[in-house]
């Protein structure tokens, strides 16, 4: 071979190194990761690591085999988010799943975590920086395993699902009050007008789900509302602690909350006629946060 086409060769492989180096840190900024536990070797004895840096996401470890590491690294310089939560796929199986604090793991999940459809929530140490184990578990057949779940960073201010803090359920419960109403409609992941249509109880998670026909959709953060092709009207499942002792009502109702993991929960639901006396009184004064459209 000829010295020029050598040298011609070695630039090409190292251009090509390079690009896939590049891509590699690319693929590492992304909010989601899918990744399968076969391509690495089986007695390697390495930890693979995972870098994601968004504030919501995913992990889908398929064929997992020895240990992943997941670093959660939102990329908001000015964040300060505190509190993870984690809710596995419903097919999740085959690890476990540790919280890593100062260099030990404590247990958070468990393989058969899918087949309850719960969120598990945990502090994180650093502000802008928490990570979770995998292990995988011993078995002789991997072939059908796949351990995935989604993940939020939330905000020390910002909802958390845990059924087993009285307060905080209180404090869903209970009516808002006049500035907590008007800060709702301003902030709230989810905003609409509507009827309830029915509500149903889920006694093994706690939870009461409450239909909701919409009159008129005002915003949501994802599609947990979607609009029948048919009358137009928007409609959806409103999620809020068993405990509230939610009932059918007659009326129309502005329903204001925030969305996790594809679910509406509820925050604030006054009678509409009863918030539009509110805001027009706040109006009046100067002392709406925001404006909001007056059918």
């Amino acid at each position: 071979m000829k010295p020029r086409t050598t040298q011609w060769l070695n630039f090409v492989l190292c251009v090509i190194a390079l690009l896939e180096s590049l891509l590699t840190q690319c693929t590492a900024d992304h909010c989601n990761w899918r990744g399968s536990g076969l391509s690495r070797e089986a007695h390697s004895g390495t930890v693979e690591q995972v870098r994601l840096r968004c504030t919501e996401g995913s992990v889908e470890w398929m064929y997992p085999t020895q240990a992943l590491r997941v670093i959660l690294e939102p990329n908001l310089s000015s964040a300060r988010h505190t509190t993870v939560c984690i809710k596995p796929f419903r097919s999740f199986s085959g690890a476990n799943i540790y919280v890593e604090r100062a260099g030990e793991l404590d247990l958070l999940v468990n393989e058969q975590a899918g087949r309850r459809e719960r969120v598990y929530c945990f502090r994180a140490d650093s502000p802008q920086h928490a990570a979770v184990f995998l292990q995988a578990s011993p078995q002789q057949d991997i072939s059908r395993r796949t351990v995935g779940f989604q993940y939020e960073l939330l905000s020390n201010h910002s909802w958390t699902p845990d059924f087993h803090r009285v307060a905080e359920i209180e404090a869903v419960c209970r009516p808002c009050n006049n500035t907590e109403l008007l800060m709702a409609i301003c902030s709230s992941d989810f905003v609409v007008r509507g009827f309830i249509r029915a509500v149903s109880h889920e006694l093994d998670q706690q939870v009461s789900q409450v239909e909701v026909g919409g009159v008129r959709l005002y915003r949501q953060k994802n599609t947990a509302f979607q609009q029948d092709q048919g009358s137009r009207r928007w409609g959806g499942r409103i999620r809020i602690p068993l405990r509230c002792q939610a009932k059918q009502g007659e009326g129309d109702f502005l329903f204001t909350g925030t969305e996790h993991f594809g679910e509406a929960w509820l925050g604030c639901a006054p009678r509409y006629k009863d918030f539009v006396s509110v805001y027009r009184a706040a109006r009046e004064t100067r002392a709406n946060p925001c404006e909001f459209p007056l059918d």
